[in-house]
């Protein structure tokens, strides 16, 4: 009977409305552009490795495994790897799973809360003082009590309603969070790859300098032998030889450690180093550029989804505020048997019940629940303006990326054309220093004019590499098109085509 009052009573207490505000997204900028002037179709075009014209695809979807499109199976393998043992994805899923736990747990306030006990006792009555409680006058008696305990906190106002939303906004947070974990790896695994691909590149130019720079040393002795060329020629020869010596240890110790980097990526220890190796010459730039459009940005971008969470649970927390500032029901209700032996337990004049309830509400507390209230608003101001702050940033970043992108190719039209103009010249003033017909000081403006534009060229080629990941991960890195959620092991095993 008391169950029974308990469950046809709940319904009807749960009925009612939540207080505080309700929640709704925030609308999408009007804007319509991500610069000021006009996106160009394409960008320019350079010859050469790398210099074909890249063109912007406004509305263009973004593939879930956008890395592919650099159409590197080294680079592949690393992201397969990092995704399935870099830790930053285990603690990110972990976080996941432990905020929605804590949503389960919060919606069992919406059920009564059921217990059952079971006391034994033997006692003795002081009969000088009091007469025998047992019914068969016996001073000593045992007593065995079995008893149901229900309790229930009606949620008449929803404050447990806007607990419930709260953890799930906040579950939902940690949900792009992971998200964002996920973008933020793949990305810096690609332009690590990029990195070490220019370092490298930078590398065979000044190793290539070294052998040019060797080359002319030679002649330059054999003409000092002929008497063609002064002592302080040859001098000035060795010591650009070793100034180009002196530039290859930084470059092999930024490629050492970039490989290290790479390796924690794939979480692996330095001892256990990647097989795969990058080239610029196994990377192909894409040419057709996904431009999504503004309204899009801030459904795609995985931080600005999280921070969109955070003003939700900001506001449903306001709702906690203003319903602990109001009445608060509760029922209670115990029901058992209580005889002296196991054999009466359930014999007539053993039962007993009780059904309670009580009302409090708050009269005076210095305040405290309403500057609460005002510091929850207060909150939701605040994850507000984050809230703006990372929209502002995204498209920021976007706008950041094209403009690299359109100035990459005009940089590196020009660095080829430099690297070509240093080439013939330094081949033009070798062989007029053979004849004779040039002094070496401008052997020596040659050389170094050619060694600038050499490491210029591929700085350029991986540029435009670099900041095409760039614009990829600025746009959200295509995690709405995976096949499955991010709650498993979907990021190892999704495959969209590009």
């Amino acid at each position: 009977m008391i169950v029974r009052t308990f469950w046809i009573a709940a319904p009807l207490l749960l009925a009612a409305c939540s207080v505080g505000p309700d929640f709704h997204r925030p609308d999408a900028p009007e804007v319509d552009r991500y610069m000021p002037e006009a996106l160009p179709v394409q960008t320019a075009t350079a010859q050469g490795e790398g210099g074909a014209a890249q063109r912007f695809v406004t509305g263009m979807d973004i593939p879930a495994q956008w890395w592919m499109l650099f159409q590197s199976q080294p680079l592949n393998d690393l992201i397969d790897q990092a995704i399935k043992a870099n830790p930053t994805l285990t603690a990110a899923r972990a976080a996941l799973r432990e905020a929605r736990e804590n949503v389960n747990a919060q919606q069992g306030a919406y059920y009564p809360q059921i217990s059952a006990g079971l006391s034994a006792s033997r006692n003795l009555t002081p009969t000088s003082a009091l007469s025998p409680a047992s019914a068969s006058g016996n001073p000593y008696y045992g007593l065995i009590t079995p008893q149901l305990n229900v309790s229930f906190v009606p949620d008449v106002f929803g404050a447990n309603r806007r607990s419930v939303e709260s953890l799930e906004a906040q579950a939902e947070n940690q949900r792009f969070e992971l998200e964002a974990a996920y973008l933020t790896l793949t990305a810096n695994a690609v332009a690590g790859a990029i990195q070490e691909a220019s370092l490298r590149g930078q590398i065979a130019a000044t190793q290539e300098t070294i052998k040019i720079e060797t080359d002319l040393l030679d002649i330059l002795h054999r003409q000092m032998g002929l008497g063609e060329v002064s002592g302080a020629d040859v001098a000035a020869q060795e010591a650009a030889l070793a100034q180009a010596r002196l530039a290859l240890p930084p470059l092999q110790k930024q490629l050492d450690q970039q490989r290290d980097a790479l390796t924690a990526l794939a979480g692996k220890y330095p001892s256990e180093e990647i097989a795969a190796h990058f080239d610029l010459a196994a990377l192909q730039l894409p040419t057709n550029v996904p431009v999504s459009l503004p309204a899009k940005l801030v459904e795609q971008r995985p931080d600005v989804r999280a921070a969109e969470e955070n003003l939700h649970a900001a506001s449903a927390q306001i709702g906690q505020a203003v319903a602990a500032r109001l009445p608060q029901i509760t029922l209670t209700a115990n029901i058992g048997n209580s005889a002296n032996n196991i054999s009466n337990l359930f014999m007539p004049g053993t039962n007993f019940w009780t059904l309670a309830g009580g009302l409090t509400a708050p009269i005076f507390d210095g305040g405290a629940l309403l500057h609460k209230q005002r510091a929850a608003e207060a909150g939701f101001d605040q994850a507000a303006a984050q809230y703006r702050s990372t929209v502002l940033t995204a498209f920021q970043n976007v706008a950041d990326a094209l403009h690299a992108l359109q100035a990459d190719a005009d940089a590196l039209a020009a660095a080829v054309a430099a690297e070509r103009a240093a080439a013939r010249t330094l081949a033009i003033v070798r062989r007029q220093l053979e004849l004779g017909q040039v002094a070496y000081l401008a052997l020596l403006n040659a050389q170094q004019t050619d060694q600038q534009a050499r490491l210029a060229l591929v700085q350029a080629q991986a540029a435009r590499l670099l900041d095409t990941a760039a614009l990829f991960q600025a746009l959200g890195g295509g995690w709405w098109n995976r096949k499955e959620p991010a709650s498993g092991n979907a990021y190892a095993s999704s495959e969209v085509s590009p």
